[in-house]
């Protein structure tokens, strides 16, 4: 019995019936011979963290564009934070821990520059619609390795891709995910907008944060514990309805309040994006090799998209300065 082997047989001991078992992975969209040491689930987390398209996470926004200060969250920080969000949840339902850092590590890889305002606009230029989510498992399928992929297990797939919206995943670890990134982002938004004096701490709705705390840490422990012990009881990953209720009016106000505030740079970035991006669909052979070779497989509005995606902040700001904007003598 080799070490992976060992590791499958303690999960068998140790996680509860509603896990996912690294060795009743569905398997992987080619065949590869497994690993001695490490499950499916912990290759997939690996491969995920050694990819490129995780470490240009760091440069592309989660909220705030290009701040000045170094504490804000980026893209990288934000999936770091619904990683430990998300393991803290599946270590005390005893689920799959290994499944559960995959899905969320690689949940937002397919992310744009400048957030959510870059996915919209590429959203309204691309005919084939762009979402972030599927986006990301284009990333991990398609796009990592020079076009060939990180050929990841179905269950991280399926967690990657229905982690948004009102799509469900098929694990117990991948529901998990959906309200880790809520939970996560929603707390760290709040934290960011106030260190940029959009809010101050007494601005935030007092019938919310007498349920779910008036601290960062308070809201966290509460959103988390709630989910747990919801979740033991109802034998399915869920919320009480008086913490989840609180926790979407806090939503919804941080979208009345901040994230409409941060969307009056939508022009600004309007006006890069699809510059960009009607320059690249009229000169395809302008992008780099690797995304020149897809088209060979894929239409040019689907590859300039993949291109455009990859893009950090300040890559495709430098690139947009390159092509339109006058060169000083």
């Amino acid at each position: 019995m080799n070490i992976r082997e060992q590791s499958e047989m303690l999960e068998e001991r140790y996680l509860c019936e509603y896990a996912c078992f690294s060795k009743n992975t569905k398997g992987r969209q080619k065949f590869e011979e497994k690993c001695q040491i490490r499950t499916d689930f912990s290759r997939d987390r690996d491969r995920i963290v050694h990819s490129k398209a995780f470490r240009r996470l760091k440069h592309k926004t989660q909220v705030f564009i290009s701040p000045d200060n170094d504490h804000y969250r980026t893209r990288l920080t934000h999936t770091l934070e619904v990683s430990q969000i998300a393991a803290t949840i599946a270590k005390a339902l005893r689920l799959n821990a290994d499944l559960t850092e995959a899905i969320s590590l690689g949940h937002d890889l397919g992310h744009t520059p400048f957030g959510h305002m870059g996915e919209h606009i590429l959203n309204e230029l691309s005919p084939h619609g762009f979402k972030h989510y599927e986006q990301s498992l284009r990333v991990v399928d398609v796009l990592e390795k020079g076009g060939g992929g990180l050929n990841l297990t179905y269950e991280v797939r399926d967690g990657i891709l229905n982690h948004a919206g009102t799509m469900t995943a098929s694990t117990f670890e991948g529901k998990i995910i959906k309200y880790a990134d809520r939970f996560a982002y929603l707390n760290h938004d709040i934290d960011d907008a106030i260190r940029a004096e959009i809010i101050k701490n007494d601005d935030l709705p007092r019938e919310y944060i007498k349920v779910l705390g008036d601290r960062h840490s308070k809201r966290i422990n509460t959103l988390i514990t709630d989910i747990i012990n919801t979740t033991l009881k109802n034998k399915e990953v869920s919320m009480s309805a008086e913490i989840e209720g609180a926790m979407m009016g806090l939503r919804a106000f941080m979208f009345d309040t901040v994230y409409k505030k941060i969307g009056e740079q939508d022009k600004k970035v309007e006006l890069v994006i699809e510059k960009m991006y009607k320059y690249y669909l009229e000169n395809p052979e302008k992008m780099p090799g690797e995304f020149v070779n897809l088209l060979k497989n894929y239409d040019a509005d689907t590859v300039v998209c993949d291109y455009i995606a990859s893009m950090t902040d300040g890559y495709i700001l430098k690139r947009f300065n390159a092509l339109f904007v006058p060169q000083t003598w």
